[in-house]
């Protein structure tokens, strides 16, 4: 049998596979981000916390009905039934101080339940009392969802405040769960905001796999530097476009396109020189394709608010963030395919890589297509 054929035929046993592959268990991820936007001057501060439903529900240790309730409206119902449960679970792992003295929370209003991609968040709105005279300083500290609960780890709180005139951003975790604003400079900012972008470009599988993707199809090291090029600078446009609130495509759009991405640069290279006829369409296909993924960078970020220059260093250092991920894994990767290239195992080494992207990357994109109600 002629290798084509061999591949053909291997490729299409991977595609039957997937596509009979039971539906996906909702299993949770392995980490999250909580949300919290903080404001007030003084006393009285109000904070709106996003946090993932599912998660909240389990670390609260209510019963299965509410954290598998699915329906928007037995959701609220939920939280309405469990509003002491939560409330007990929020405020104890959450807190806001004013001149080092603990401010008492309250809940204020009804829950709310919105989707941040493909997951249920719930919004809760807390009012916080704090004692001590004027002209003090305020501190937000976060434990929500510890490793020690076994649900996740490695939980983030994106903080966003505006406390008393002063206005900032701060990821709080683990190993530094508190800010005092007037104390967070910008700098100390840019750097948490880059750490993030580079830790999701990191652990973003779908988006390292288009990387391989593309370092596997490159023909040399030009070709690496012009194609890169074209995704960061396709994918950083949308990135900041869509995270300062000036484009809104939805998430059931944008990671569906983001997995057939990944598919079609695979099956090129399994293509081989069949593909290099089509070379010419290479770079507007990898720029229409990273616009996708900027798409999806900025829903990673899920910052709701827009029109400030400390969002905008936010966002800057994150993207920042996900460049020099982005390089790095290219200086150590590229060389070693390099060499793969010089072997004479080199053309089955690229079916051995890009069958499994594949196989997976269709998983996803039949995962990520919404199930109608």
């Amino acid at each position: 049998m002629p290798c084509w054929r061999r591949l053909s035929a291997v490729v299409l046993a991977v595609i039957a596979g997937v596509l009979v592959l039971p539906a996906p268990a909702a299993a949770h991820e392995a980490t999250t981000k909580a949300h919290a936007e903080v404001t007030g001057t003084g006393a009285n501060v109000k904070v709106v916390l996003d946090l993932e439903y599912d998660l909240l529900m389990k670390s609260a240790w209510l019963y299965a009905e509410a954290y598998e309730a699915k329906e928007r409206t037995e959701q609220l119902r939920q939280l309405a039934i469990n509003r002491d449960a939560v409330t007990e679970y929020v405020t104890e792992r959450f807190a806001v101080t004013y001149d080092d003295k603990a401010c008492t929370p309250t809940m204020a209003g009804d829950a709310d339940v919105r989707l941040r991609g493909k997951a249920a968040f719930a919004v809760l709105t807390f009012s916080y009392a704090c004692g001590g005279e004027g002209g003090g300083v305020h501190a937000i500290s976060s434990a929500l969802f510890p490793d020690a609960e076994t649900f996740v780890h490695s939980t983030e709180t994106i903080v966003r405040y505006d406390l008393d005139g002063e206005k900032g951003s701060a990821v709080l975790v683990a190993t530094s769960p508190t800010v005092r604003v007037g104390e967070h400079d910008m700098w100390q900012q840019a750097g948490e905001f880059f750490l993030l972008g580079a830790e999701h470009l990191v652990f973003g599988l779908d988006h390292i796999l288009f990387l391989l993707a593309l370092l596997i199809g490159a023909r040399g090291l030009r070709d690496v530097v012009i194609t890169v090029s074209a995704f960061t600078a396709a994918h950083s446009i949308t990135f900041l476009l869509a995270a300062m609130g000036v484009v809104d495509v939805p998430g059931e759009i944008v990671e569906p396109v983001i997995a057939v991405s990944i598919i079609v640069v695979a099956l090129a290279n399994l293509l081989g020189r069949e593909a290099d006829r089509l070379g010419r369409w290479r770079l507007p296909v990898v720029f229409a394709f990273g616009l996708m993924h900027g798409l999806g960078f900025a829903g990673a970020l899920d910052i709701d608010q827009s029109g400030s220059w400390e969002l905008l260093l936010s966002l800057l250092s994150f993207n920042v963030g996900i460049e020099v991920a982005q390089l790095a894994i290219i200086a150590v990767l590229f060389p070693l395919l390099a060499l793969l290239r010089r072997t004479p195992v080199a053309r089955w080494a690229v079916v051995v890589m890009s069958v499994p992207i594949v196989a997976v990357s269709l998983y996803w994109f039949f995962d990520r297509i919404p199930l109608p109600l």
